[in-house]
């Protein structure tokens, strides 16, 4: 929005303020916010036990439908009513129930931008876990996804995909509407980098821990792989932050594991430390913290699922690791080599600044807008 507002544009933003995620209207202080029309609707989202069960007899996915609030909808028609729109972009899947009541009260031309492909995320959670009653729930809910996610693409006049394999993905569905690639754009001046407050040797691992992926890959890499890197150095430290932080997070018994959970200021957090750790072992779409870190010339030791949708180069500006193994060596070679980590941190910033640029991707964008308006 704000790359957008700069070229002057106006927007309009209705969103759905749900309780696992819920921001205090009050407290949003982001001047971008005064130059906007602001809509909030505040919607319980959780899972509801009764509503998971009945949700199986019908032929609506429930990841998607818990979404949907027959107020939500009137706050919305009402806006569209006494307003007329050139362009009404939906942001990611749990919008889209919505799609009817905007073709119902708006002429504008329509955009899905999709954060990711949904249900490719619960295929692969399906497939990682053990548990068999869960996992056949999970390919359950997978398959309702596939069916109402695949079958949006065409209703739309335009795609945004955020990676190239995802718009690859978006066309083997069927698309036949036009589909460019925005990936994740960042306001540079916010990334500030001091290396004398960066401490060395040190690893971290910043993320949503309500986010299962994060969840799980982050329990993978403490209980099959920093046992050994923990032995490579009495020094080194491995710090791990983000909000809603489980309780079994503090209780693993490691000294030099430090579990800090919610950070005041992720950039500050980031740049005290000095190599980021990012085990996913399933996922969707582009991690907005591997930018980040690269922003702030972080040394990044990712997964190959991690890493999906980034123009990046193994052993250049990112480090690959899949295995316990790939990670030791790669640790180990940062740690011993200093300037190895420093110099895939420079790069990894010149990376970000050529492909998630705000205002090259905020005027590729409205380029398209106004293609779309004037037909």
């Amino acid at each position: 929005m704000k790359g957008l507002l700069n070229l002057g544009v106006e927007i309009t933003l209705f969103s759905i303020n749900t309780n696992k995620h819920r921001v205090d209207v009050d407290d949003i202080y982001d001047p971008v916010y005064d130059q906007i029309k602001f809509h909030s609707f505040d919607l319980d989202t959780e899972v509801n036990l009764w509503g998971a069960f009945f949700n199986i007899f019908s032929n609506e996915s429930y990841n998607v439908s818990r979404f949907y609030d027959d107020d939500a909808a009137k706050l919305l028609e009402n806006i569209l009513r006494e307003n007329e729109f050139d362009i009404i972009q939906f942001e990611g899947l749990f919008v889209v129930p919505y799609l009817e009541v905007v073709k119902s009260y708006s002429k504008a031309k329509l955009i899905y931008r999709a954060h990711n492909i949904v249900f490719d995320v619960w295929e692969r959670l399906a497939t990682s876990e053990r548990f068999t009653p869960r996992r056949k729930y999970l390919q359950f809910l997978a398959r309702r996804l596939k069916i109402y996610e695949t079958g949006q693409m065409n209703r739309f006049h335009q795609i945004f995909a955020i990676s190239n394999p995802d718009r690859q993905s978006i066309l083997s569905f069927g698309c036949e509407v036009g589909i460019e690639v925005f990936p994740v754009a960042l306001d540079f001046e916010k990334y500030t980098i001091d290396l004398s407050k960066t401490s060395f040797p040190t690893l971290f691992h910043l993320g949503a821990m309500d986010w299962r992926p994060n969840k799980e890959g982050l329990e993978w890499f403490i209980e099959e792989i920093w046992p050994d890197i923990e032995k490579l150095s009495s020094e080194l430290r491995f710090y791990v932050a983000g909000k809603s932080m489980p309780q079994h997070f503090y209780e693993y018994d490691f000294d030099n594991l430090v579990v800090e959970g919610e950070v005041f200021d992720a950039i500050d957090f980031m740049n005290s430390k000095a190599i980021m750790i990012v085990p996913l072992l399933s996922g969707s779409g582009m991690r907005v913290k591997i930018i980040e870190g690269m922003a702030m010339k972080k040394c990044i030791i990712a997964t190959t699922y991690a890493a999906e949708g980034l123009n990046c180069e193994n052993g250049k500006d990112i480090l690959i690791a899949d295995t316990a193994d790939e990670f030791y060596r790669c640790i180990l070679q940062c740690i011993t080599h200093p300037n190895r980590w420093r110099e895939i941190g420079g790069n990894a910033r010149k990376t970000a600044e050529r492909d998630h640029n705000l205002a090259t991707i905020s005027q590729r964008m409205l380029n398209v807008y106004q293609r779309l308006v004037n037909g």
